[in-house]
C-alpha cells in the first residue's frame, strides 16, 4: 500500500496582481510533502516567492516622499510644473497635459497609503458623487506610474487657480481678516459644506491649508482638497466638519490674541469653540447658514 502523502496548504503571493499594485497578495495553494523543503532553500520555489514579498514590502514603505522636479514627465502624458503640497496620503503637483496644454492637479499617493489601490477607490468615488457641488474639485481619471520599481497611483483632478487660505491670510495686513470679510468667508465654506452634506458625505479633515480661496468681489471662491476617509458617513462626522469651519473662522480672524475684541454677534457663533456649545445652537450647516443670512448686525 503506498504511503499517502501528507498535504499543506501554504500562501504565495499572485505574481499577476503582483505586477500590477506592487502589493502583496496572497492566495492559497496547495501542495504535497514531497513539494516542501525541509530546509531554507534558495532554489525553493516558495522560498523564492517569500523573499519576493518581503523585498517589495520593504521597497513600499520606504517610499516617504517624491520630490519630483518641473519638467518631469509622469506617464507619459504629463509635465510637472510646480509642487502644491503634500500631505498624510502623498504630495500634489500641478501638471501640464502634453498633448492639449490644459492644466491639471495631480495627486500622487504614497503605496503604504494606498493599499489595494483602496485609497484612491474611495477618494475617486467621493469626488465624482460630489461633482456638482461647486467647493469640490472636478474629478477626471487615475494614471499609474513605476517609482523606484514600485507602481503608484495617480489621481488626475481639476486644477483651480487660486492660493490657501493660510497664505491668503499671511498676506493681508495684520495678517487676519476683519469682521465683515470673516463672515462672508465664513458663508462660503458653509454653503459648500452643506451641499457636500446634502449629498450624504463629508470632508474629514477640513483646515485652512485644505482650503483654496480666490477672491471675487465682495465674496469668496472656496475650494476644498484632500478629503480623509473616516468611514461611513454619519452625523457626527458632519457635525465635526461644521465645528472645523467655525475653527477656520476664528483662525482667520486672528485667533485668540483678538478674540475678546470681537462684536458680540462674532463670539456667538464661535462660541469659545466649545462643541457642545456649537452643537446645541447649530445642529446642521444649513443652520448656521440660516443665521448668517438673517442675522441682524448691531
Amino acid at each position: 500500500v503506498k504511503k499517502k502523502l501528507k498535504s499543506y496548504r501554504i500562501k504565495f503571493p499572485d505574481r499577476k496582481k503582483l505586477r500590477y499594485t506592487g502589493l502583496v497578495y496572497w492566495k492559497s495553494c496547495k501542495f504535497t510533502s514531497h513539494d516542501l523543503c525541509m530546509e531554507p532553500d534558495p532554489d525553493c520555489r516558495v522560498h523564492k516567492l517569500k523573499t519576493m514579498s518581503i523585498t517589495i514590502i520593504k521597497k513600499i514603505k520606504e517610499i516617504k516622499s517624491f520630490d519630483f522636479q518641473p519638467g518631469r514627465i509622469l506617464a507619459m502624458k504629463y509635465k510637472i510644473i510646480s509642487k502644491l503640497g503634500e500631505g498624510w496620503e502623498g504630495e500634489v503637483y500641478k501638471i501640464q497635459e502634453l498633448s492639449t496644454g490644459i492644466e491639471r492637479a495631480a495627486k500622487i499617493f504614497y503605496p503604504e497609503r494606498n493599499m489595494n489601490n483602496r485609497t484612491v477607490e474611495i477618494y475617486a468615488k467621493k469626488l465624482h458623487k460630489l461633482r456638482e457641488c461647486p467647493m469640490v474639485m472636478k474629478y477626471h481619471n487615475q494614471e499609474t506610474m513605476f517609482f523606484k520599481k514600485i507602481p503608484v497611483t495617480i489621481l488626475i483632478s481639476e486644477y483651480v487657480d487660486g492660493v490657501l487660505l493660510t497664505e491668503y491670510v499671511k498676506a493681508i495686513k495684520g495678517r487676519r481678516l476683519s469682521s465683515f470679510q470673516g463672515i462672508h468667508l465664513l458663508h462660503a465654506l458653509v454653503r459648500g459644506i452643506e451641499c457636500i452634506h446634502a449629498f450624504g458625505e463629508y470632508h474629514g479633515d477640513l483646515h485652512s491649508e485644505n482650503v483654496i480661496i480666490r477672491r471675487l468681489g465682495l465674496s469668496f471662491e472656496l475650494k476644498v482638497i484632500d478629503f480623509y476617509n473616516r468611514g461611513r458617513a454619519n452625523r457626527l462626522k458632519r457635525t465635526l466638519d461644521l465645528i472645523d469651519a467655525i475653527r477656520i473662522f476664528y483662525d482667520a480672524l486672528g485667533g485668540q490674541k483678538y478674540y475678546q475684541s470681537h462684536p458680540k454677534e462674532v463670539k456667538d457663533i464661535i462660541c469659545g469653540l466649545k462643541n457642545s456649545l456649537i452643537y446645541k445652537k447649530f445642529k446642521t450647516a444649513g443652520a448656521l447658514r440660516r443665521h448668517l443670512e438673517t442675522q441682524v448686525w448691531s
